[in-house]
């Protein structure tokens, strides 16, 4: 894996910024290439420098934002003066032109990762105005080993795309713990409960990835009639039950996420 040349820093190291470094470290970004900025001083990983303050007399080739969208009116003031060559940024709801007037740079990449990153098999998002091919190259040498890389083309998407791809892991593990705890109900130990669940949505996750049928047609091949699998089906497609209780899902975090706009606009 041919990582992008230059130093790194990463202003912010929390829940996802730190799982996409630790998987960069795996791939084999050298260490010494990037420098961690916290306030807290929170330890890198070993061999990255890590510091409560900028280093002074010094600028990176990439600077990625990776503190809470809240905080951007904060710290932004105190990056204005790097000019790095590309800004990264995985604030969710941020957008562009909202980075951009606040810290210059040569061109700006908003990322959109979800928590599987840590083990390679997340997704990240991608969209820039930037039509430079070297920033591309650059910011897909970092997202594609964290997972499915896709680019965006309209910003305007970007909100949704956060919505199912960032936030659904959690949405998936509240299903999983669904799954279980109604397992539980139906007389089954907890520990057997989750094993169960945890193995039937990480089977039928690779089999629908490797399929020659959508989802929805899957559900329905693995659906006898008159069986115990159409009876459940039958409970969740009652009136659109899940599809209705997903849109809704979605629909209440890409609201949040214009909300962080708006508010990082103000």
């Amino acid at each position: 894996m041919s990582f992008p040349a230059g130093p790194i820093w990463l202003v912010g190291c929390g829940n996802m910024a730190g799982a996409m470094l630790r998987r960069w470290l795996a791939e084999g970004l050298d260490p010494a290439q990037v420098t961690v900025i916290t306030r807290s001083g929170t330890r890198a990983p070993e061999g990255v420098r890590s510091l409560t303050a900028l280093p002074i007399d010094e600028t990176p080739a990439i600077l990625m934002l990776g503190f809470k969208p809240q905080q951007l009116n904060d710290i932004a003031p105190t990056l204005a003066h790097l000019n790095p060559a590309i800004l990264l940024s995985i604030l969710a709801g941020v957008e562009e032109q909202t980075l951009a007037a606040q810290i210059p740079a040569g061109a700006v990449v908003r990322l959109m990762p979800n928590l599987p990153v840590a083990i390679g098999q997340g997704v990240t998002a991608l969209y820039t105005r930037s039509p430079d091919s070297a920033v591309r190259d650059a910011a897909e040498a970092l997202a594609r080993p964290l997972g499915l890389a896709p680019w965006v083309d309209d910003e305007a998407r970007f909100d949704a795309v956060t919505a199912l791809a960032g936030c659904g892991p959690a949405f998936v593990f509240r299903f999983i713990d669904a799954m279980a705890q109604a397992g539980i109900g139906l007389g089954l130990a907890p520990e057997l409960a989750q094993q169960l669940a945890l193995a039937t949505v990480d089977g039928a996750g690779a089999m629908a990835i490797t399929a020659d049928a959508a989802p929805s047609v899957l559900a329905d091949r693995v659906a006898s009639p008159g069986g115990s699998t159409r009876e459940g089906l039958n409970v969740l497609d009652m009136n659109d039950a899940l599809k209705r209780l997903m849109a809704d899902t979605l629909k209440a975090s890409e609201r949040r996420n214009r909300e962080m706009a708006q508010a990082a606009r103000g």
